[in-house]
């Protein structure tokens, strides 16, 4: 069961002007599930996006990267499937994308290159393009601003609860909407993004500046969550801006709006790269690791990560096992080579773990434990070498992840 998140309410996700979404059940993988889902884009929106490293990144994410890259292609839909990954699949997967795009394309009445594919679900399986071109129809008909909380669900693989988050700030006297979803449960440590997600907002931005926007906003959120230590092979965010708030272009960089909108936008990216996190396959723990004191950024986020991603402190947190040596481990682990262990200083929450080397003076285990027991934790650790820091959100390890994931393709 996810950790402290139910499905969001449908009458609190606010429409974005110039988006609307619509979606089918295609039968990609099982029958009788949303599994497919159109944005369909105003035209003159514009569109950026950041994608996996993954190095056996899926034929969808090289056929997105390839469209948005097109010289004066303007993006008019995005595309999803669940159920299968389309990654490893070599050309014939290629083949697969650019098919699905060019049926998308025929019945929206655009270039094949105007459409953005994306794929979730088991890898090296090929995409049975037949159903997903059958199921069109449908999610063209189906599509509507207001389907926010439906657009969610159909882009679920094994989570438990759609994710979906908006906003609404004012600029210019004006109400300017941020609205998104994302899907992601297990095999997320996303090196750009997550699983998948989609930010729309109507606020008119230039390219190069929503570009740079969404590169922002993925390291302030999706870039600063894991589970279980995988990246996906098909991991995208995308941000959209449709232009069609009631306000001057914002002109980029110099421009005293932008901030105001960024914060927006990675306010509501932050509560769906969470929800990931409190949605982790098998999660009973949401973990919050804070690094402080650290010399730069690059050195507190190398210290989060061995926490996070050490397999001992998951599974005690899952066993709300005091065992707190395997933080003070995992520190001394990150590569920081010149580091002081007697000037670090381990928290959690608000009990005093370690100090000078070793256990705080004050310490006892039944107040770890009291910590340890709570639904959500925060860990604190304090190097005592400068001035920079770093938050990963994180979730613990339980046999329930094991089984969810030797389970998963039955």
């Amino acid at each position: 069961m996810a950790v402290n998140l139910v499905a969001p309410d449908p009458r609190g996700l606010l429409a974005v002007p110039g988006v609307e979404l619509g979606w089918a059940q295609a039968g990609i993988r099982k029958p009788g599930r949303k599994d497919l889902l159109l944005v369909r884009i105003a035209a003159g929106s514009q569109v950026a996006a950041v994608f996996t490293k993954n190095r056996f990144c899926a034929a969808p994410v090289l056929v997105a990267r390839e469209h948005l890259a097109a010289a004066g292609c303007a993006v008019r839909l995005l595309l999803v499937n669940t159920g299968c990954a389309n990654a490893g699949t070599g050309p014939a997967g290629l083949a697969a994308a650019r098919d699905s795009c060019a049926a998308a394309a025929a019945l929206a009445g655009c270039a094949p290159g105007a459409v953005l594919p994306f794929s979730t679900g088991v890898i090296m399986e090929p995409l049975p393009v037949q159903r997903l071109v059958a199921g069109l129809p449908a999610a063209f008909a189906a599509l509507a601003p207001g389907n926010w909380g439906e657009a969610a669900e159909a882009i679920m693989t094994t989570d438990t609860v759609p994710k979906a988050a908006s906003c609404r700030i004012t600029l210019d006297g004006q109400p300017v909407t941020v609205t998104g979803i994302a899907k992601g449960s297990g095999m997320i440590h996303p090196d750009m993004a997550t699983m998948l997600g989609f930010v729309a907002t109507d606020a008119p931005l230039a390219r190069d500046t929503l570009q740079a926007l969404v590169a922002r906003v993925a390291d302030r959120s999706f870039n600063c969550i894991t589970v279980d230590g995988d990246t996906s092979t098909n991991d995208a965010f995308v941000l959209i801006a449709t232009g069609q708030a009631r306000i001057a272009p914002i002109a980029g960089a110099a421009d005293p709006r932008l901030a105001a909108l960024e914060e927006a936008l990675a306010q509501v990216a932050r509560q769906l790269a969470q929800a990931i996190v409190r949605d982790g396959e098998g999660a009973t723990k949401f973990i919050e690791i804070r690094v402080e004191a650290a010399r730069d950024a690059a050195e507190a986020r190398a210290v989060a990560d061995a926490i996070a991603l050490s397999p001992l402190v998951k599974t005690a947190f899952f066993a709300s096992d005091p065992n707190l040596g395997r933080i003070l481990a995992a520190i001394g682990k990150a590569g920081v080579a010149d580091l002081d262990a007697d000037r670090v200083q381990l928290f959690l929450d608000d009990v005093a773990v370690a100090r000078d080397g070793g256990r705080h003076p004050d310490y006892r285990e039944e107040d770890g434990q009291r910590v340890m027991s709570a639904p959500e934790i925060l860990v604190r650790v304090v190097l005592g070498r400068g001035a920079a820091g770093a938050t990963l959100w994180t979730c613990d390890l339980s046999h329930e992840y094991v089984s969810i994931n030797a389970d998963y393709r039955s």
